[in-house]
């Protein structure tokens, strides 16, 4: 995928009717650009409906917010990646931080689902961050390199740079406030450092986009892509706005 990347997460907001209805403004205001990667990742009520409005629009992606482990059976309520890969979607998010607090994902969970969306054709995009008790305890970096570490467990080398990361420290997230461009910038070092390691190749580790979100808008968004190692953005209430997405995905 083209960088930068940009995803934007609607979590538990916009149904058919207003996901129409935003897609249409969005794309009125958004022309194609080849220079970049655009993603929107719509409530799974409102999956289809995306597709269907961005059927002439294939320079933007859709993605599911969370897949089950399995491919298929009784697990009610929830999105399998085939499922997902069968209405549309390319991309899938992997244990991003409120499937880790709110819903008690663990670490092995998002390995066996990273594993999953790879083998039905889904790009996962693993989320690693810390709480602000980890980063104020001297524990930032282990916490995410432990996450990172434990997410890819199952994965080849040859499959790992079929993978995104996204660093979304959840002191963060839905806050206003925003990690500095510095702190991305040392924390995506570091799990690029680390990608290195398991992967045996700077060059390889340095293919691997690596995401930075928590409180981004249209203000901070081009100081934040400016910082070393951020390869794109993954945006959460800002992108529920079509002309502050607008405005984020063209800086």
């Amino acid at each position: 995928m083209k960088r930068p990347v940009f995803v934007a997460n609607w979590k538990m907001n916009l149904g058919p009717t207003e996901a129409r209805a935003f897609i249409r403004k969005f794309t009125a205001r958004y022309k194609r650009r080849a220079n970049r990667t655009v993603v929107i990742v719509p409530s799974a009520a409102a999956l289809t409906t995306v597709a269907t409005a961005l059927a002439r629009r294939k320079d933007i992606i859709i993605g599911v917010q969370n897949i089950h482990a399995e491919s298929k059976g009784a697990f009610t309520g929830e999105t399998s990646a085939v499922m997902a890969r069968d209405a549309g979607a390319r991309l899938a998010l992997v244990g991003h931080s409120e499937r880790r607090h709110v819903f008690g994902e663990t670490d092995d969970a998002t390995a066996l689902k990273c594993a999953r969306a790879l083998e039905h054709s889904l790009t996962p995009v693993l989320c690693v961050g810390e709480t602000l008790k980890q980063r104020e305890a001297g524990e930032a970096e282990s916490t995410v390199l432990r996450q990172l570490r434990t997410g890819v467990s199952r994965l080849t080398t040859t499959q790992l740079p079929g993978i995104m990361i996204a660093y979304e420290p959840v002191w963060a997230i839905g806050t206003g406030r925003n990690a500095t461009p510095a702190d991305a910038a040392a924390m995506h070092g570091a799990i690029r450092a680390e990608l290195a390691q398991l992967m045996g190749s700077a060059k390889a580790a340095a293919a691997i986009a690596i995401l930075y979100g928590g409180s981004v808008n249209a203000d901070n968004a081009r100081g934040l892509l400016a910082a070393s190692d951020v390869d794109g953005l993954l945006v959460g209430g800002a992108s529920l706005d079509p002309v502050a997405w607008s405005a984020i995905v063209s800086t």
